[in-house]
């Protein structure tokens, strides 16, 4: 069962994103996004707040997404508590589906060639426009697949587009293909209202202003508009860029750190996570007094999308966030941004 990240695994009880490229030998770690109701009842919408206007049917049967983190957990909690796996190597709380109750792992790549080959409806005529539009600006299919709801044929009026690149210098060069469709007028680059409502999403303590999130996103080249809908090209790595195991590294937390560091290496800054190696650390403010020398902490991880592809080599950044020991093969500290969905008071931004 080799599954990446982007894929979404299909249960009875509904479908979950493999959100890690390793996993434990008897499970599949991957969080939960659309829960089906049928399997559970109607009181479930009532129970957990969430919205009947948003009910997707398919195969006869009603899913909703489920986009507040707690309220997964606390459905799984209540329903499904063998879903639920206490992670030894990250000392934290999981989803993880047992291999057992696995019954398709969905591919957004050959969801693609399915939507390439017949469009039948609108989300699909537009998905296959952005890749045939990539495409004949010289990226390969075999790099494009497609994930979220247009995966699961969920989608409904409200749905964006998660493209997913495969390979890091892959995606660095859709990217750069992006640039050259909104030069050209073929697809369009978001509009300042998006920003607006972006930012009131994703920024709740003030850690970025405005113009500061919105120069840092605009940068980024990794969002645009076909036809009206928005999308995101969405980095997962190639099989041969996977080279570690489930275990190989472990993690303990030392409490929170500001530092100061220049990039020195960005091949993986849009990856999930998204790993930024650093050189050159300056600790600015070891908030925990944890036992650390600038020289030891190696990389800045983000488990944040508003944090990821921030920045790039060569580039100072100042960064707030929690302090790891990094032990197995090798021994050395990194600092970890996303401790929390809302990622309060943590960040990764270019330094003035």
């Amino acid at each position: 069962m080799d599954t990446r990240i982007r894929d979404f695994v299909k249960t009875d009880e509904g479908y979950f994103a493999v959100n890690t490229y390793y996993h434990p030998e008897n499970s599949v770690i991957s969080f939960l996004r659309y829960i089906n109701i049928d399997k559970i009842g109607n009181h479930l919408l009532k129970d957990y707040e969430l919205d009947e206007n948003d009910i997707r049917i398919l195969d006869g049967q009603r899913f909703i997404k489920v986009a507040d983190s707690s309220k997964a957990y606390a459905i799984l909690k209540e329903y499904y508590p063998e879903y639920l796996f206490y992670d030894e190597i990250n000392d934290v709380l999981l989803h993880a589906i047992p291999k057992n109750n696995i019954k398709e792992i969905l591919s957004p790549q050959k969801r693609l060639e399915e939507v390439l080959n017949e469009q039948n409806t609108e989300a699909e005529i537009k998905c296959a426009k952005l890749a045939d539009t990539l495409h004949d600006y010289g990226l390969e299919y075999e790099n494009m697949g497609v994930s979220g709801s247009t995966v699961l044929k969920l989608n409904n009026e409200n749905s964006d587009i998660d493209f997913v690149i495969y390979g890091m210098e892959k995606h660095k060069i859709a990217r750069e293909i992006l640039s050259e469709t909104f030069k050209d007028g073929v697809l369009e680059p978001l509009s300042e209202d998006f920003w607006k409502k972006a930012y009131v999403k994703r920024i709740k303590d003030g850690t970025l202003t405005y113009d500061e999130f919105v120069w840092h996103e605009k940068r980024k080249l990794n969002r645009g508009v076909v036809d009206g809908v928005m999308f995101d090209l969405l980095a997962t790595r190639e099989w041969d860029e996977i080279t570690e195991n489930y275990g190989d590294k472990k993690y303990k937390n030392l409490g929170f750190i500001q530092i100061k560091a220049e990039v020195k290496d960005d091949r993986f800054v849009f990856d999930n996570p998204a790993v930024y190696k650093v050189e050159n650390v300056e600790i600015l403010n070891n908030e925990n007094n944890a036992e650390v020398l600038a020289s030891e902490i190696e990389e800045v991880v983000s488990f944040t999308h508003t944090y990821a592809g921030s920045t790039y080599n060569g580039e100072e950044i100042i960064v707030r966030g929690k302090l790891e020991e990094v032990y197995g093969k090798e021994t050395y500290k990194r600092v970890v941004v996303g401790t929390t969905r809302e990622a309060f008071n943590e960040y990764v931004k270019l330094a003035k």
